[in-house]
């Protein structure tokens, strides 16, 4: 990483995706959907188990393909994208809490990462405009 001295401060310049906050974030909640998924029934396997982990591996791949591509609009479509796998992962998490197959606690561990991700894709997001 490059460093640039701007207002007294050190500004460090993100020359790859794996420099994002936002995409370390989402690499985070991944293992940590994998790491709960793997305690799903066998029967969920080709079910809500997949499902989830494709969600969740979504969110950091579509962060990384945006970041790479050339233009601000396509940039700001795989964010969108981004986005709307969280929300569907999201969803598919509270059905397996609701599922009881993992407890409370994990929940809103899981969730509390979920909502700092959308955060953070939500102003990066406010940027574009």
């Amino acid at each position: 990483m490059a460093n640039q001295e701007r207002s007294g401060k050190v500004m460090t310049k993100i020359t790859s995706f794996k420099d994002l906050k936002i995409w370390n974030l989402g690499v985070e909640i991944v293992l940590v959907v994998y790491g709960l998924t793997k305690r799903f029934p066998k029967e969920e396997i080709y079910g809500l188990t997949s499902q989830i982990r494709r969600a969740s591996v979504s969110i950091p791949a579509n962060i990384a393909e945006g970041f790479r591509r050339f233009s601000s609009k396509e940039h700001k479509q795989y964010l969108h994208i981004a986005m709307g796998s969280l929300a569907e992962l999201e969803t598919e998490l509270f059905i397996a809490y609701r599922l009881e197959y993992f407890t409370e606690n994990e929940f809103e561990t899981i969730s509390s990462k979920i909502d700092s991700l959308g955060r953070m894709l939500t102003a990066v997001l406010q940027k574009f405009r």
